[in-house]
């Protein structure tokens, strides 16, 4: 199977099955020097472990990370960086039943198409659980960029019809609220959906958005490798994505350019922009503005109603999905979508140390 690692420079590989052994990832390129231990890596984890709140699967792991190299008197060596989390609460046999038979909305069907054989076991590398190595990841990535006044924020903008009032945003409600919204009484609104949702053996979508402020203007390239584009493939990777904006998104098709442009101003001696519908980034090139992405994410596929399928013998069946799922997805897939960023951030920093020979004299003292 190709199509396991991203990214050019700070490219990672992750590997494993949700009901094999382990999962993990390998980190290249991340420079040498960067004060990392494995609190950095397991707060990001955390953030994405199964079981802790009602709107969750029940299915419990800690999902503690294991830095296998990569690491020395605690600072990254410079050479690849090896993390592995433990599999603990496999229920293979919650999946038995689901081996000659597609479920709707999985990769059950086009994964037989492709190589005639398929891990039904929870999914295998389609799961969900495969994000551990992503977030893991994620977590080196946003260290490594905060060394630059990089932040992400990443958190939930809505769940079904519930939207967030971004004048009641609270930051600490995002790691607080079982939705991760940064507005509690939206995030009240949303479990009582959920609940209702649950009661009907149903499940519900929403949309993430993240920001990431402080980048500086000039990361990026104006033709294929757009930072736009990059981040838009990355965040398409998640398995649950569906669409992704950034800035204003779609809504730019109902304006004119004279509504739509950013206006450039000079303050305290900075160019900066009067507006930021372009979600900080023209031509594929950051402009200095704070990054706004959005990831629009589906409804779990694991439901308890009843669906009509059809089994590897060609007959069209009636089936009720079984196991532990999510209700929705949403919440646990916040910090994958800030790791998947943060991803495309760091390489895009260490590609453009290359772009100017003022760059390059600086690093070797000509």
């Amino acid at each position: 199977m190709a199509g396991s690692s991203f990214g050019t420079i700070f490219r990672i590989t992750t590997w494993g099955e949700s009901h094999g052994a382990a999962l993990g990832v390998v980190v290249d390129g991340c420079p040498a020097g960067l004060f990392l231990n494995s609190s950095d890596i397991q707060a990001y984890l955390d953030r994405r472990k199964p079981g802790q709140t009602k709107i969750s699967t029940p299915r419990k792991e800690a999902d503690e990370a294991e830095i296998l190299s990569g690491i020395f008197e605690g600072k990254t060596t410079g050479t690849p960086v090896a993390m592995l989390v433990r599999n603990t609460s496999q229920h293979s046999a919650d999946y038995s039943e689901i081996a000659n038979y597609y479920r709707p909305g999985h990769a059950d069907y086009t994964f037989d198409a492709k190589y005639g054989f398929r891990d039904y076991r929870g999914g295998g590398r389609s799961s969900g659980r495969e994000t551990i190595g992503r977030v893991a990841a994620g977590a080196v990535a946003a260290k490594l960029l905060r060394e630059f006044g990089i932040e992400l924020t990443a958190y939930t903008k809505s769940i079904g019809p519930v939207n967030i009032d971004m004048t009641k945003f609270e930051k600490q409600a995002i790691l607080d609220t079982p939705t991760c919204m940064p507005d509690r009484e939206a995030s009240v609104l949303a479990e009582a959906y959920l609940a209702d949702c649950m009661k009907n053996y149903d499940s519900a979508g929403g949309v993430i958005e993240c920001v990431i402020g402080g980048v500086p203007a000039g990361l990026g390239d104006p033709v294929f490798e757009k930072l736009s584009a990059n981040l838009s493939r990355a965040v398409m990777s998640i398995g649950a994505v569906k669409a992704v904006e950034i800035g204003d998104g779609i809504n730019v098709a109902l304006r004119h350019g004279s509504d739509n442009n950013d206006s450039f101003r000079m303050e305290n001696g900075q160019i900066t922009k009067a507006s930021n519908h372009a979600g900080g980034i023209l031509g594929g090139i950051s402009d200095g503005s704070s990054i706004i992405l959005r990831a629009y994410i589906k409804p779990t596929p694991s439901i308890f109603s009843p669906q009509e399928t059809v089994n590897r013998q060609g007959e069209n069946i009636e089936i009720s999905i079984k196991g532990r799922h999510d209700p929705i997805i949403v919440p646990r897939a916040v910090v994958v979508v800030e790791s998947m960023a943060a991803l495309v951030l760091a390489d895009a920093l260490l590609l453009n140390a290359s772009a100017k020979m003022d760059h390059l004299k600086r690093i070797y003292g000509r």
